[in-house]
């Protein structure tokens, strides 16, 4: 057999033959895009390897979580998209013989580690860029084929973990890059995941042609992003049929010659506006289709399957999420299209809120608190959209505050793959800062989180703003 992602080959067969060898297995794993992708690649190769499971999600792997999984029945425990930086406090459990834990999950470790423990950062690659959560289950998913005599070829799972890594923003100069690579190539070999070069914006499956370019604003462009009026002009200016049995016709209606003619001019009115050629070029890029989901809809595209799926979990349906990646096109999917309505204008509402309300600015970070105001399961998208709204500097690091609970306060902080280039670590960041106020974090090194007790977001500011100062010096 081969393997996706070779640097992991052994330890994915050693992680296997643990999971082949328990009567029965707890699946936990995180509630975003790439945690339901993880699940769900990791549900159906157990299921297709005999293996009876069940399956749990959570929202944050904390302390009385894993004492809550360890008060269980099961002596087999897998996570999924989460793990590696709670090991300190999974190892303790583990010595203790409350269960065995096989870990598929691409955070940042904590200081230890257990055997069976599969993380592209213990192999030298890079698990913020190149393998994602569903990379990680993915790679499990293969090795568990040798295990199944009924010959299953677990490749068909590829589309999946092509999802969970556009999700967890693994996208690098418009490509996947790395061990994704590998994943991407084994989807294309079994059909399920087709590629090319076209414009990189969100929404080409199912947003009407004005809104697809009215809301593109990586790549601003004066008169066209966020100017209602201005994209009718220009598309008026194009010569193209934009209607089609009075609606709207969409990106993926259109022709090739068609698309040809919209790119060519949007290139040129982006040179007459003065837009850097560097940022210009962030208009293509490779397109991830999934080829066996219907044209036109949120399945199709991988990025918009992945904010559908963000809508699902995030509102307590990691249920719907996961019925909907293991092939529910009936009742789920449509239960899946409500959330993401809501979803939408619940960070529309926010990101408003963010501008308005604008950020307080540190000497090396920015930072707002939206209390209750916004939801603490979504406060992490909003921050990272509102990167580069008016007064809020693209080029440092962002954290935001929502209210948890009575008692407790999330913080979720982005960064930019350039701040990372000069030493941005968030994850070092949200862990040290959190645990200084008493609160415990983690993730990546351009996005972290973490819980922090209420009534001490200033000090936790102000470490991380001392932190984050020594890291970009």
């Amino acid at each position: 057999m081969s393997a996706p992602v070779p640097e992991l080959r052994e330890r994915a067969t050693a992680c296997a033959d643990r999971l082949c060898d328990a009567d029965e297995v707890l699946l936990a794993s995180h509630i975003d895009a790439d945690g339901l992708t993880s699940a769900a690649i990791a549900s159906s190769a157990l299921a297709r390897a005999g293996i009876p499971f069940e399956t749990v999600f959570s929202k944050q792997l904390d302390v009385e979580e894993i004492a809550s999984i360890a008060a269980t029945e099961y002596e087999t425990v897998l996570f999924t998209d989460f793990g590696s930086g709670q090991l300190d406090i999974i190892a303790e459990h583990e010595s203790a013989g409350d269960f065995t834990p096989v870990i598929a999950d691409h955070h940042q470790p904590a200081d230890a580690d257990t055997k069976f423990h599969l993380n592209p950062l213990l192999f030298g690659l890079d698990g913020s860029s190149e393998l994602s959560g569903a990379g990680a289950s993915y790679v499990l998913a293969r090795a568990l084929e040798s295990e199944n005599t009924d010959n299953t070829d677990n490749r068909d799972l590829a589309a999946l973990a092509v999802v969970g890594a556009v999700g967890d923003m693994q996208i690098s100069d418009g490509e996947l890059v790395g061990a994704n690579i590998g994943i991407v190539e084994e989807g294309i070999e079994a059909g399920v995941v087709e590629t090319g070069t076209d414009l990189a914006l969100y929404g080409k499956q199912t947003r009407p042609l004005p809104k697809l370019l009215e809301y593109a604003t990586d790549v601003y462009i004066p008169g066209i992003s966020n100017n209602k009026n201005g994209v009718l002009r220009f598309l008026d200016g194009v010569g193209i049929d934009l209607m089609e049995n009075g609606d709207w016709r969409r990106w993926v209606d259109l022709t090739d010659e068609e698309r040809q003619i919209v790119a060519s001019a949007l290139v040129k009115r982006a040179m007459r506006k003065g837009v850097p050629a560097a940022k210009i070029e962030g208009l293509a890029g490779t397109s991830y289709t999934l080829a066996a989901e219907e044209k036109g809809t949120e399945l199709r595209d991988v990025s918009e399957f992945s904010t559908l799926l963000n809508a699902t979990a995030r509102y307590e349906r990691a249920d719907v999420g996961l019925a909907v990646c293991l092939g529910d096109r009936g009742d789920a999917l449509e239960r899946a299209r409500t959330l993401l309505t809501n979803h939408r204008r619940n960070l529309s509402e926010a990101i408003n809120w963010v501008q308005t309300e604008g950020v307080t600015r540190e000497e090396n970070v920015q930072w707002f608190h939206a209390e209750d105001r916004v939801r603490e399961t979504i406060v992490g998208i909003v921050a990272g959209m509102a990167v580069g709204a008016d007064g809020i500097d693209r080029g440092t690091p962002i954290f935001a505050f929502a209210d948890k609970n009575e008692d407790e306060v999330k913080v979720s902080g982005r960064g930019t793959p350039g701040l990372t280039r000069e030493g941005l670590d968030l994850s070092v960041v949200m862990k040290e800062a959190s645990r200084a106020v008493g609160g415990d974090g983690g993730g990546h090194n351009v996005a972290a989180g973490a819980t922090v007790p209420k009534g001490t977001e200033s000090a936790f500011i102000e470490r991380a703003d001392e932190i984050v100062g020594e890291q970009l010096e």
